[in-house]
């Protein structure tokens, strides 16, 4: 060790085996804590929960006076109107599913809070106009939540079951 003007130089020779023994102890007990903080981390995360449902697409014809009427959906008019599942907070899209042919979804999502929506709700669409109403909901770790979406591909549906006579 060489002190020069209150520095002091320690040359390569001179790092003694106490040094190099004091700086793997402390590589190796920083490893290992990173591990365990790491290990503690996943460990704590809450389970899982379900959200499942069912997807009713109404359409109607030139003049619907009802349910009783409405044309039946097919497994190609499931897949044409994606959902989406969004953060309530910031609207964020967390997943996107389409229903299965007999019209159910499913999905596996952390606990929380969140938004069912139709993709393409708010634009118009060939068709007609895209009705429905977002679904919120919350999911409980270990616990499935049911939310069902009726989607009105034609929102000009009269809804009313009584007969029009002219007098």
């Amino acid at each position: 060790m060489v002190l020069l003007g209150g520095v002091v130089k320690i040359y390569p020779a001179q790092i003694s085996m106490r040094v190099i023994s004091l700086f793997l102890k402390n590589l190796i007990g920083g490893c290992i804590f990173l591990v365990l903080a790491g290990s503690a981390t996943s460990s704590d995360a809450l389970p899982s929960g379900v959200m499942e449902g069912h997807l009713k697409i109404l359409s109607s014809k030139p003049v619907d006076l009802g349910d009783e009427n409405a044309a039946t959906a097919t497994a190609e008019n499931y897949a044409d109107y994606p959902l989406l599942i969004l953060s309530v907070e910031g609207q964020k899209e967390i997943a996107r599913i389409t229903a299965d042919t007999n019209g159910n979804y499913r999905a596996v999502l952390p606990p929380g809070d969140y938004v069912l929506d139709v993709q393409g709700r708010t634009r118009g669409r060939t068709r007609g106009h895209l009705h429905a109403k977002p679904q919120r909901f919350t999911v409980v770790s270990n616990e499935t939540v049911r939310v069902d979406m009726d989607i009105d591909t034609d929102h000009w549906r009269v809804r009313s079951t009584q007969s029009f006579r002219p007098d």
